[in-house]
């Protein structure tokens, strides 16, 4: 399971700042967690072919090995702990992206 998190910092908040954080407590401590394969942060640069701003700041990109443990290991506290600085930082909700991977060949 792939999931992709989508959303904008608050209004006078440095993308430094963010960043900064995120590389100290974000990252490690989702890392860090026995059902997660994997996780990135990346900053938005654009839209393709355009010169547009692209609607949302930062995406997340989370790969679950396991999604009950998942469930298991947000519920921890230093994993709400996180997710509450996390929230701290955003202008709205963010938007979490259930994906899974299609089996074509």
């Amino acid at each position: 399971m792939r999931i992709i998190v989508l959303f904008n910092l608050k209004a006078g908040v440095a993308a430094a700042d963010y960043e900064a954080w995120a590389k100290a407590r974000d990252l490690p401590g989702v890392r860090a967690l026995p059902s997660i394969d994997d996780f990135q942060i990346y900053r938005t640069t654009g839209l393709l072919g355009s010169d547009a701003k692209s609607p949302y700041d930062y995406i997340q990109v989370i790969d679950i090995a396991d999604m009950e443990g998942f469930w298991t290991d947000i519920a921890t506290e230093a994993s709400t702990a996180v997710a509450k600085e996390f929230r701290d930082w955003l202008a709205a909700p963010p938007v979490f992206i259930l994906t899974e991977a299609l089996s074509l060949v």
